[in-house]
């Protein structure tokens, strides 16, 4: 018998060793990790499988082009030096002809292609190949001025008129703008600087806009240090923004990725976003602009993004909202080293509506506040807002998002006067926050449920319960 207890012994003691050994092991990793591989926390990785799910059928497929030229077939000199603005625009010019009659594709080769501005016409394709670079001039008369937005009545950032993009389409159907992974550079140092120096007359213009235009898409190209937004679609719709990658100097202001405004069935999808601004970030209006004009942004699919942006978000809505914001699906966002992951911004004077929005499957690393609602930025286009418009909130669903070294829990600051219908937090948890940390919540109410750390008063209203139930 006692032979026995000696083999038993012998057996419990190692056993205990070893969970003590594993126990400390799991602690210490804990802490040691490194915080990017939120994979740990998410599950096996996926095998081999289906397709994921794309919203890029928003697209309606164009034959090929009948007419294909070069830009070398119009005058154009790639050796970054030559400036090419009159080849690009006599290009267009020649291929409008062509609108009708089975459309036309330019080609960019191989090289350095030194431009101004050049308008883009329908049935048209822009084809920038491998090795191939539109680099933007740096003379602000080769972006000359234009009217500013009907909803936004001036430039965003300066009363009157706005500098045009160095890309630019207005009432054009059936465009493809892609290539074999082709840059366009905005070289936007410049029109940081005269910012930076407020010496900036004119509002800064994007890389690409979009107005007024059906069916358009812009794939497999690389977008860089665009002046101002990059991706700038405005009162459009079918519009895919697929397999891009947009870089920007991570303090270059207000140089957001793509901002789809006023306009429905967009996909913005599997994008590679670094940014001074927010990677993705809704809009549709500025104030009683806004509100007059009254085109909402709908049916807008985001999904797999990732990317940075040290002073702002991975996905925002707002603050430009004043035309209303609706049928919204943000998934699979990646967000590391970022102020915020999604943000929901608004303030008084904006009226409109955001309502029926999905965020779903989040992961972040080292981002400071993952969710907020914000405030009060006092941001208006001149002295004719209406202090009495204010926004409503209805059915928006936040949930299965995992952040791992965060360091506030989230804030959610509404809009005195606003009305909230149907907000909902479900399964979130929020490494790294301590167990002191408190939500911050103010003028907003809704239902939180498996929810870490523990949410505010406000977001335990029960008879949103049961439409808020875990899954």
């Amino acid at each position: 018998m006692e032979s026995d207890k000696t083999l038993l012994g012998a057996c419990t003691r190692p056993s205990w060793a070893l969970a003590f050994i594993l126990f400390t092991l799991l602690i210490f990793l804990s802490f040691h990790l490194p915080a990017r591989p939120v994979w740990l926390l998410a599950g096996p990785l996926p095998g081999p499988g289906p397709d994921p799910p794309s919203c890029s059928d928003f697209f309606r497929a164009v034959p090929p082009r009948k007419v294909v030229m070069s830009i070398e077939d119009f005058g154009g000199v790639g050796d970054g030096i030559t400036s090419n603005t009159e080849s690009f625009r006599r290009a267009i010019r020649y291929m409008h002809r062509f609108r009708n009659l089975g459309g036309a594709q330019l080609n960019v080769p191989n090289g350095t292609w030194l431009t101004g501005s050049f308008n883009l016409t329908s049935n048209f394709t822009l084809f920038l190949h491998r090795g191939a670079v539109i680099l933007a001039s740096q003379d602000p008369k080769e972006w000359p001025i234009i009217e500013p937005l009907p909803s936004y009545g001036r430039g965003r950032e300066r009363f009157g008129g706005r500098h045009i993009s160095l890309i630019h389409g207005n009432g054009i159907s059936n465009v493809v703008i892609t290539g074999e992974n082709g840059t366009v550079d905005g070289q936007g140092k410049m029109w940081w600087e005269l910012w930076w120096n407020r010496t900036l007359e004119h509002t800064r213009g994007h890389l690409l806009e979009i107005m007024n235009s059906d069916n358009v898409l812009i794939s497999n190209l690389t977008f860089q240090n665009s002046p101002f937004w990059t991706i700038h679609p405005v009162y459009c719709r079918n519009v895919v923004v697929k397999g891009m990658t947009i870089l920007a100097p991570l303090n270059a202001p207000n140089t957001d990725g793509i901002d789809p405004d006023s306009s429905s069935n967009v996909c913005i999808e599997d994008n590679y976003i670094e940014s001074g601004d927010d990677l993705v970030a809704i809009k549709s209006g500025w104030d009683q602009y806004g509100i007059t004009v009254a085109h909402p942004s709908t049916n807008i699919i985001v999904r797999r993004i990732s990317g940075t942006t040290p002073t702002c978000s991975g996905v925002g809505i707002g603050s430009e909202m004043s035309g209303g914001i609706s049928n919204i699906t943000i998934e699979n966002l990646h967000v590391w080293d970022s102020a915020a992951g999604v943000r929901i911004k608004s303030d008084k004077g904006r009226g409109g509506y955001i309502a029926n929005v999905s965020i779903s499957d989040i992961r972040m690393e080292r981002v400071k506040i993952p969710i907020r609602f914000s405030r009060g930025s006092n941001d208006h286009p001149d002295d004719g807002w209406d202090p009495k418009a204010v926004p409503r909130f209805k059915n928006i669903i936040i949930s299965n998002v995992v952040s791992v070294n965060s360091t506030k829990a989230p804030v959610l600051e509404g809009v005195e006067g606003s009305s909230f219908e149907g907000l909902c937090f479900k399964n979130i948890t929020l490494h790294g926050v301590a167990l002191s940390a408190k939500w911050r919540c103010e003028f907003v109410s809704g239902f939180a449920t498996r929810v870490f750390p523990v949410p505010c008063l406000e977001l335990r209203n029960n008879s949103y319960s049961s439409w808020c139930s875990p899954s």
